[in-house]
């Protein structure tokens, strides 16, 4: 599915209201995530680029991996293609075939009554749940109790679940990763843009470790911004009680590219719940108000103001997730997503290409010596190793590189397998990216293009090696003497 739809949040509220009508959508062909095993909503306003396209939207760093999904994963995505439009994508991806050639259409009736400001927002909550429970076809085991937040009291939370789930070493370190590979400017603090990223954008989020769900409000109220938050974080609270989220374990250290893939399940799954509950059960004049609501100026130049990077890496598991999930639930309805919590992807490759999934194409392991600081020499320390992925190696082509997304997303489509590491000394910092590809042919389309984002670092030290393989390893430092020591140690050199 690439569709080419770009439109505004008042154009994405006509689509919705269309369907709400019954007139269907008109197709006219779009650290890193959640810290902790938080899963959270967050909703940016309309910027710069923020529009519905899919080339492949890219992903930082591995081990945040826990967000959730932007007003693009709500509103744009619905208006790319919901469960009811013609545009939703090919089931070669789906583990089974028995389903519908289309997604199952909402399992409730619409709901067209909207509620008063005085109603109990135990009614409210309880009509809700009801709904989502009814369209995912899950049943609660235990009550959730929500709990309303303000915008103090959020920024409050992000910052102490930020501060415990990444020690200094750990963002110190992926500064540094982020600087030489030409992701954020010198001087930025990952933290600070981190905490200002989350806290202009969260919506509310769902905590699978204490099993508490927050919404933000900021009247106090609970208008449509609010429902649709709810109905989405409820979903992964029916997740939890059915699936076990923890089994996904998303926080295993050194396996980023595999845990970005893993959360685009949840998050797939309750994108398309959301998208189904909004356009079933919000009446026209709520979508309006909806769309009011989170156009925020402020938010808009927070998020225009964010890295590429940071602000793709927060909708990946939104979007491609949703674009996997569809895929999935259109051969074999929500059983078959269901199925997906048992055997999820085990990289971005699998849920950008899903006939990759359903085949089991499985990573190429790459790993570095065990004693590669020892063979630096004295005074060297690995100070991070993860596996990029496919989704990641793109973005990085095409933020820090400047290459066309759609070249871009070619270049990193013949994936294989990777490494990364990031070794220093005192001042001294390096960067070797170790790469596999499907063919040679593959290998020497990704080093055309991993030449050209080279080049446009500048200021950095960069060499690429290639050897007419599947391998092509890449190196960026702060100065020769530490490229020729990486070369080295990997029997690289000359």
């Amino acid at each position: 599915m690439e569709p080419t739809f770009v439109g505004s949040k008042e154009d994405t509220t006509r689509s919705l209201i269309q369907e709400r009508e019954g007139r269907g959508l008109r197709k006219e062909h779009p650290l890193a995530g959640t810290f902790g095993r938080v899963h959270r909503t967050f909703w940016p306003t309309d910027g710069p680029g923020l529009t519905c396209e899919n080339p492949a939207m890219q992903h930082p760093h591995p081990r945040v991996a826990h967000l959730v999904v932007a007003t693009a994963a709500i509103l744009l995505l619905a208006a790319c293609g919901s469960s009811t439009s013609s545009g939703t994508p090919s089931a070669t991806g789906a583990p089974t075939a028995a389903s519908p050639s289309s997604p199952p259409s909402a399992s409730v009736a619409p709901t067209t009554a909207i509620a008063s400001p005085t109603e109990d927002p135990a009614t409210v909550y309880a009509r809700i749940e009801s709904q989502v429970e009814a369209i995912r076809g899950l049943s609660a085991k235990k009550p959730v109790d929500p709990k309303l937040l303000d915008e103090a009291q959020l920024k409050k939370n992000i910052t102490a679940s930020f501060e415990k789930d990444n020690p200094p070493a750990v963002i110190e370190a992926n500064e540094r990763l982020y600087r030489l590979l030409g992701l954020i400017p010198a001087g930025t603090s990952l933290k600070d843009l981190y905490l200002k990223l989350l806290s202009s954008q969260v919506a509310g989020y769902y905590d699978s470790d204490t099993k508490e769900l927050y919404v933000v409000s900021k009247s106090g109220a609970i208008g449509p911004t609010e429902k649709v938050t709810f109905a989405h974080e409820f979903d992964h609270a029916l997740q939890d009680q059915n699936f076990g989220l923890s089994k996904l374990q998303l926080d295993s250290i050194g396996e980023g590219d595999r845990s970005l893939a893993r959360l685009s399940i949840p998050e797939g799954d309750a994108t398309e719940l959301m998208t189904e509950w909004a356009s079933t059960n919000l009446t026209p004049a709520e979508l309006m108000q909806m769309i009011g609501e989170s156009t925020d100026p402020e938010q808009a130049k927070i998020l225009a103001e964010m890295p590429d990077i940071l602000k793709d890496s927060l909708l990946f598991p939104y979007t491609s997730g949703l674009d996997l999930v569809r895929s999935i639930r259109t051969a074999g309805g929500w059983p078959a997503v269901a199925a997906l919590y048992a055997d999820p992807p085990a990289s971005t490759e699998q849920v950008l290409h899903p006939e990759k999934y359903t085949s089991h194409e499985a990573p190429i392991s790459v790993t570095f010596p065990k004693d590669l600081a020892k063979r630096l020499g004295t005074g060297w320390k690995v100070d991070y190793q993860d596996t990029l992925g496919e989704f990641q190696l793109a973005e990085w082509l095409r933020s820090a590189g400047k290459i066309p997304a759609a070249t871009a997303s070619a270049a990193a489509a013949g994936w294989g397998g990777d490494r990364v590491a990031l070794v220093g000394n005192g001042d001294r910092s390096g960067v070797v990216i170790d790469t596999r590809w499907d063919s040679p042919a593959e290998a020497s389309e990704f080093a055309t293009a991993a030449q050209t984002a080279l080049d446009a670092l500048g200021g950095s030290h960069a060499m690429i090696a290639v050897d007419g393989t599947d391998r092509v390893t890449l190196f960026v430092a702060t100065d020769d003497a530490t490229i020729t020591a990486l070369g080295s140690a990997l029997g690289l050199a000359g």
